[in-house]
C-alpha cells in the first residue's frame, strides 16, 4: 500500500510552496479514499513517494489513467496568493492504493528532485 504525490517540476516553486502543494494533494487524495484501505495502508507505515512531472499536460494524462483505473485521487488547483497565477495546477495525488495498481501508472515517473 501506498500513496504517490505527482508534482509539476516546470513550475519552479520555492521548496516551501512545493512542499504546502504536495500536502494539498495528499491529503486531498486521502479524503476520498475508502476506510478499509486507510486502514490497511496506516497499518502498513503509510507509505508515501514523491514523484515528478514534466508538464501539465503529462499531469493531465497521469491523471487520466488513474481515474480510469478508480483509484482515489486530488488534483491540486492553486489558489494564487503568493508564488502562482490562480487556477494553477500543481500537483495530483493518488491513492492510497495497492502498490501494483499504482505502479502500473506511475512506475517510470522520477522522484522528485
Amino acid at each position: 500500500m501506498k500513496q504517490v504525490i505527482v508534482m509539476r517540476a516546470d513550475l519552479k516553486m520555492s521548496k516551501g510552496k512545493l512542499a504546502a502543494q504536495a500536502c494539498h494533494a495528499s491529503l486531498g487524495a486521502y479524503k476520498k479514499a475508502d476506510e478499509r484501505v486507510i486502514r490497511e495502508w496506516e497499518l502498513e507505515g503509510g507509505k508515501k513517494v514523491v514523484v515528478q512531472v514534466k508538464s501539465q499536460e503529462e499531469l493531465f494524462e497521469i491523471y487520466e489513467l488513474v481515474k480510469a483505473a478508480e483509484i482515489p485521487s486530488f488534483l491540486v488547483t492553486d489558489a494564487g496568493h503568493t508564488e502562482l497565477p490562480p487556477s494553477t495546477v500543481t500537483g495530483l495525488g493518488i491513492g492510497p492504493e495497492k502498490d501494483e495498481k499504482i505502479d502500473r501508472i506511475t512506475e517510470d515517473l522520477k522522484l522528485l528532485k
